[in-house]
């Protein structure tokens, strides 16, 4: 059947029913139903290809097509084989909205065509700076039957660019947390618009800068979504670039200060001697007291030994950047054990993110990138600022006051979010290269001095042995979706959480191991019998060595 296009007058009168039927309560449209099963879904209220017309408050559509269903490639880590989805025929809708007249954030909406839907909407998170819409990481809630969404945050670059930021400080408000909002709502009224419902369920899922979203969205919007997954999050923005800064300088502070790629799997050798398992990981980081003095050379300079510079610069990488006239701590350091090559064409670990391939700017660590052009484009305005002119001293509190507010998901209050029943996963690599997973714990701590028990809204996860969002020596595939819906639907709290770890790190291949990860602070423990590659092997232990063995895996 011909669908021809619907008259602005029509769908003004749809926006008009969506907006009365917002204030009148979704949540009770969302509760109606919580099975698993796609619900029925009538006709299209609009058609796909009218939705053109639609008025949204700040912005316009410019494209809807239906899309036919196809085989798309998964995105995934390294160029490592992820295998395909397979998508549903789904409604694209392509808009920009412009809340200021500085402000083109742009987004994307995918609604699966008639019963493909299940009724419930995940939007997606972005990473480093953003800079594009993120198609790829909306398939997979696109294949579960979810309508999604993702956003540029507000312009278009590079994500190691933030040379949009010069001169335009309301898209630094955009890229800080208006661009996600403006995405949110105005995918909601596309949705509503095609289908003539609301979401049964709205979820928010990112990691890294996409995990700094997540946590935004839960403070400074706790009414968006129901569930939020928030991984390897950038908590505290600012101080992290500080950190990322703080680990070049170490590493340039003489010539003989650089650790060359060809002693970082000595080094991690040496630390998994320290703190390792039988399976090269260390499951609890807190307690390693690795000393990189171990590996100073005897005599002459070679792959496995370090010069007493480049202990002290490791030392400063572990310890994290400090006030240097109080000694305060400005940011935490990374762990040691993950300083090795990851397997995969393409290498995410020490080599990409902290020391790079050689000395100084040339060597372009994505650390070093990332702290440039945030210096030189949000913080000083001003190009081809050297991060050697920072001053510790002074330029933390300058940097905060311009852009904490803006940029740092660290509000300890999740009292709103809670309140309305929101439940948020928050997850953590041990040996992430790129954000300190001690950031994840200050901020679990800071919520419980805050709020008592958080656990009935908020858990976090730590991943021994895994990267950043992915990857690693350990279990490193988590289940969050089914983990996050099953409590936010069926009140099912996460006791443990699944991970795994594929051969290869690839989902096409067989299970090499399974894991349990607890919530923060217990820890899993392998309780003796079974297979110690097996999730339900271990059980849960608090830190004062109690089991909390309950709970299946999630």
């Amino acid at each position: 059947m011909s669908v021809g296009r619907v008259s602005p007058r029509a769908v003004r009168l749809v926006t008009l029913l969506w907006l009365l039927g917002s204030l009148a309560g979704c949540r009770s449209e969302k509760a109606a139903s919580t099975s698993d099963a796609a619900p029925s879904n009538p006709a299209p209220s609009v058609p796909c290809e009218g939705l053109t017309s639609l008025q949204l408050p700040h912005g316009a559509i410019t494209e809807a097509r239906v899309v036919p269903a196809s085989n798309e490639p998964r995105s995934g880590p390294r160029g490592i084989d992820q295998g395909t989805l397979r998508l549903p025929a789904y409604c694209k809708v392509l808009g920009s909205s412009h809340p200021t007249s500085d402000s083109d954030i742009r987004f994307e909406v995918a609604i699966p065509v008639g019963d493909a839907w299940n009724g419930r909407f995940e939007q997606v998170g972005n990473g480093a700076f953003a800079g594009r819409i993120p198609e790829g990481d909306m398939f997979e809630p696109l294949a579960a039957g979810y309508a999604t969404a993702g956003t540029d945050d507000g312009h278009e670059a590079g994500p190691a660019d933030a040379s949009w930021a010069i001169g335009h400080p309301e898209k630094v408000i955009d890229f800080g947390y208006r661009a996600v909002k403006e995405t949110h709502d105005a995918a909601i009224a596309i949705v509503r618009a095609y289908t003539g419902r609301a979401p049964r369920f709205s979820y928010f899922s990112g990691c890294s800068d996409g995990g700094r979203e997540a946590l935004t969205e839960a403070q400074r919007f706790p009414d968006d979504f129901d569930g939020i997954v928030a991984g390897a999050p950038t908590i505290p923005t600012t101080h992290v670039l500080f950190g990322f800064a703080w680990n070049f300088l170490a590493l340039v502070a003489s010539p003989a200060s650089y650790i060359p790629r060809a002693k970082l799997p000595a080094i991690e050798a040496a630390a998994m001697a320290a703190c390792g398992d039988q399976d090269g990981v260390i499951q609890d980081p807190l307690s390693c007291r690795f000393d990189p003095a171990a590996l100073r050379c005897k005599g002459g300079d070679a792959p496995g030994c370090l010069s007493d510079p480049q202990i002290a610069a490791l030392r400063k990488i572990y310890a994290g950047a400090t006030d240097p006239r109080t000694g305060a701590s400005i940011e935490p350091g990374f762990e040691p054990g993950g300083e090795g090559e990851p397997p995969g064409p393409d290498p995410d670990g020490w080599a990409a993110w902290i020391t790079g391939s050689g000395p100084g700017a040339d060597g372009a660590s994505g650390q070093y990138r990332l702290a440039a052009t945030f210096f030189s484009s949000m913080v000083f305005q001003r190009p081809g600022y050297d991060v050697r002119q920072l001053d510790l001293a002074r330029d933390v509190a300058t940097t905060d006051a311009k852009l904490a507010a803006i940029l740092n998901p660290s509000n300890p209050d999740l009292g709103a979010f809670a309140r309305r029943g929101g439940r948020l996963i928050h997850y953590h690599g041990w040996l992430d290269p790129v954000l300190p997973p001690r950031d994840s714990i200050a901020y679990h701590d800071a919520v419980e001095r805050r709020m008592g028990d958080a656990r009935a809204s908020y858990r976090l996860f730590m991943a021994p042995g895994m990267l950043h969002c992915y990857g690693g020596r350990g279990p490193n595939v988590l289940d969050t979706r089914a983990a996050i819906t099953a409590w936010v639907e069926r009140g099912v709290a996460p006791d443990r959480l699944l991970a795994t770890k594929y051969v290869d790190d690839s989902p096409v291949k067989a299970v090499q191991q399974s894991g349990a990860l607890c919530p923060y602070p217990e820890r899993a423990r392998w309780d003796g019998h079974g297979d110690r590659h097996l999730a339900e092997s271990h059980i849960c232990e608090a830190p004062d060595g109690g089991s909390n063995p309950s709970g299946a895996l999630r």
